[in-house]
């Protein structure tokens, strides 16, 4: 094909959907009188010629309507080559093929198509008369337009039993081909074709069935685009057509200010409206509720509705298939499933981001008005595609403020998007968010500040003891495609973060009045000034975002109802954090205390951690955790890995409900204490690198430890019967030579004891 055809396929006007091309009346009486009336029934524009006399020179009527048509099918009979003018449209059909793009597709109609490669047998002998006395030059080019349509994939009568589903399925590849090529409204929009294909397999718009078909996805990503592009596309195949966006029914809720959408007058105005437009008629009065049904139960029809967000306006226009004429689609748009679910819309597409690949290039187009970026922009287009987090809607949003901008103005605006959202993106993003109740509000919130990225068995420990239903709520925002969970981890598009994190900002101008802090600055001056009020319910510092801290003595006492503190470290940046000899308190509340390299050398003296779920203090200075028995009711996990300096563990007997307990590089760490006994519902005992450590508590059975690793423990000699259900047990780099006698070794799936040292 020419390098310049796709281009020219795009600019091309098409007066016809198909030119069939053919020869004899014993064709047009038998395939292609059935083959036109299924293009009918399809809504398919095929070029007819009744009207006009094949002459044994090309028409120019003829000419022009293979140039007007979108594809061509060519049925090859054994007297096709009996005709100079078949031959001669063969040679226009293959030019416009190379020139415009134009689609061909053959029909072997009862002969071989090795016949008409080769030109032989009957076909061959045919054609070889049709040449006498052509000249040579005709002759070398209508056999290498035979050769080339023979070689393109077509339809075999012979290899098909039943002519009827032949010519079916020849219409259904014709409408399949229609709906995948491109469109002017659609030739800048990215991945297009893959969105159409993957509704087209949904829609099935060969089947008579009346079908309903929900488009689901998180605000901003693309799906009003994506249904325009296909109404625009399919509603020429229809008798009547309609897309419904939300002014359609607003303009109503105006009309009727104090009704609403249950107010059966209201419904009678909508649904008058709606027959008006899809039938094109000027206001149709409605007197019932069964009107839809009477008047559109034998039209194939075409609808939309898009942004829906109450389920009566379903119920209202498209409440039942019944209603609609054989092969209707109505095509349903929104962000909450859970309208889809209650209508009993089954078949879903959901609209996923588009690869990283083809975000950058969607920005480019809008930035640029070129698929990649200018040179020296590839490092700048990239970071912002990431802000963007590949949302259709921020990729336009940000590369329009771009366009026609030079290097420098762009590079100076990039800080301005690290900040904060622009308006726009956030206006409608905003619109998810606005429909939650007050409760799924607070749960969306705490997943933007805090909880991006947790496990959900994780979140829901962590807000168990709340006033929040976590289960129904975590439901909800997946409806809504404002979260989705993936292998079984809370993930929240980084677009919809930052509006919950703007959201909480906007609570207070003071940052300690507000109930999350996650910005350094704000943190650093709530803990520093001692500001903080009851108000605040989390803290989520991230020490690379400063240079250096120093906490307040009483830097936590003013947040008596913190129950969420995580201070995280990095390699590449790592803040310092200063804490006074004084420091003694902690909230009581505490949940989650997260604190990577805890600089003191035990935790606070008048702290309590009753409520704590999570204790995790990675890398920190601790020698020890606090003096005698602590209550830890609460306590699912603990995880003090790599406290070099932590040279006992205190006593655990009422961390009744603990789960998993990570000592892992604790290498000053000398013995467990024997209060372990009582960690019954105990599952995972990790103590890799304990060098230290060299026996263990005797005369117990955590009977639900599963996960035991020893790794080089390398003074551990011998192995007590801690527990008989393990499964996983690691013993490399010790000194153990023999197993528990008691073990189940039929429970072990993994069992390591190389490099096994002598005692």
């Amino acid at each position: 094909m020419d390098p310049s055809s796709t281009s020219s396929s795009a600019s091309q006007t098409w007066v016809y959907e198909v030119f069939p091309s053919f020869s004899g009346e014993d064709v047009r009486v038998a395939f292609l009188s059935h083959f036109l009336k299924e293009l009918d029934k399809k809504l398919i524009i095929a070029f007819k010629d009744n009207e006009i006399k094949r002459s044994r020179s090309l028409d120019p009527e003829l000419k022009q309507a293979i140039k007007d048509s979108r594809i061509a099918v060519v049925v090859f009979s054994k007297n096709y080559a009996s005709s100079s003018c078949c031959l001669n449209e063969l040679l226009e059909i293959m030019k416009c093929k190379e020139e415009f793009g134009q689609m061909v597709i053959p029909v072997f109609y009862g002969l071989d198509p090795s016949h008409v490669r080769k030109q032989t047998g009957d076909f061959g002998n045919i054609f070889e008369k049709t040449c006498h006395n052509k000249t040579e030059d005709e002759k070398i080019q209508w056999r290498g337009a035979l050769t080339n349509v023979a070689n393109i994939l077509g339809y075999h009568s012979v290899t098909w039993g039943n002519e009827a589903k032949m010519i079916e399925e020849i219409v259904n590849d014709i409408l399949e081909k229609l709906l995948l090529t491109s469109s002017k409204d659609s030739d800048d929009y990215v991945g297009i074709n893959d969105h159409i294909a993957n509704m087209s397999v949904l829609l099935q718009l060969e089947s008579e069935e009346v079908r309903m078909v929900g488009v689901w996805g998180s605000s901003g990503i693309g799906k009003t685009t994506i249904t325009r592009i296909l109404f625009n596309r399919l509603s020429p195949y229809f008798q009547g057509s309609i897309y419904i966006d939300k002014a359609f029914v607003s303009k109503s809720k105006k009309l009727y200010s104090r009704a609403t959408l249950a107010d059966t007058n209201m419904k009678l105005h909508l649904q008058g409206k709606f027959l008006s437009k899809i039938l094109g008629k000027k206001d149709i009065k409605v007197g019932h509720l069964g009107v839809v049904r009477e008047k559109l139960k034998y039209h194939k029809v075409l609808i939309v509705i898009d942004d829906l967000d109450d389920l009566m306006v379903l119920q209202v226009l498209a409440g039942q298939t019944q209603w609609f004429g054989s092969g209707s689609r109505i095509i349903v748009v929104t962000n909450d499933n859970h309208l889809l679910m209650a209508h009993e819309i089954n078949c879903i597409y959901k609209v996923s981001l588009p690869s990283q690949t083809d975000a950058l290039e969607m920005f480019c187009q809008y930035a640029f008005k070129q698929d990649s970026p200018p040179d020296g922009l590839m490092k700048f287009a990239s970071e912002v595609v990431q802000l963007a987090g590949s949302l259709p809607l921020g990729l336009s949003v940000l590369g329009s403020s771009f366009r026609g901008r030079k290097k420098e103005d762009c590079l100076n605006m990039l800080p301005r998007f690290r900040r904060s959202l622009d308006g726009k993106i956030e206006e409608t993003l905003r619109v998810g968010y606005d429909g939650l109740c007050k409760e799924d509000q607070a749960i969306f919130r705490h997943i933007a500040c805090l909880f991006n990225g947790v496990k959900v068995n994780g979140i829901k420990e962590l807000l168990a003891s709340s006033e929040l239903d976590i289960d129904v709520g975590l439901k909800n925002l997946v409806d809504k495609s404002l979260i989705q969970v993936r292998e079984d981890t809370v993930e929240m598009h980084r677009l919809l973060e930052k509006m919950g994190k703007e959201i909480v900002r906007k609570q207070s101008n003071e940052p300690g009045e507000r109930e999350f802090l996650f910005d350094s600055e704000d943190i650093s001056n709530v803990l520093e000034d001692n500001i903080g009020t009851k108000k605040v319910l989390g803290i989520s510092l991230r020490m690379s975002g400063i240079d250096e801290l120093h906490v307040h003595k009483n830097g936590f006492k003013g947040m008596p109802n913190l129950r969420f503190l995580t201070i995280k470290n990095t390699w590449e940046k790592k803040g310092k954090l200063q804490l006074p000899k004084s420091f003694d308190y902690l909230p009581p509340r505490l949940k989650l205390l997260c604190w990577d390299e805890y600089p003191m050398r035990h935790m606070p003296t008048k702290s309590r951690f009753g409520n704590l779920v999570y204790l995790i203090l990675r890398n920190s200075m601790l020698e020890k955790l606090w003096e005698g028995v602590m209550s830890l009711s609460c306590l699912k996990k603990m995880d003090l890995s790599h406290c070099g300096r932590l040279k006992e563990i205190p006593d655990l007997s009422m961390a009744t409900n603990l789960e998993k307990l990570f000592l892992g590089g604790c290498l000053s760490l000398v013995e467990l204490p024997s209060s372990i006994q009582n960690l019954n519902e105990l599952t995972v005992l990790d103590m890799q690198l304990c060098r230290k450590l060299e026996t263990l508590p005797t005369g117990i059975n955590l009977k639900a430890l599963d996960h035991l690793d020893f790794s080089y423990c390398s003074n551990l000699s011998t192995f007590p019967q801690i527990s008989t259900n393990i499964s996983v047990l690691l013993l490399e780099g010790t000194t153990i030579e023999e197993l528990p006698s008691n073990l189940r070794v039929g429970n072990l799936v993994v069992l390591r004891m190389q490099n096994i040292k002598e005692s």
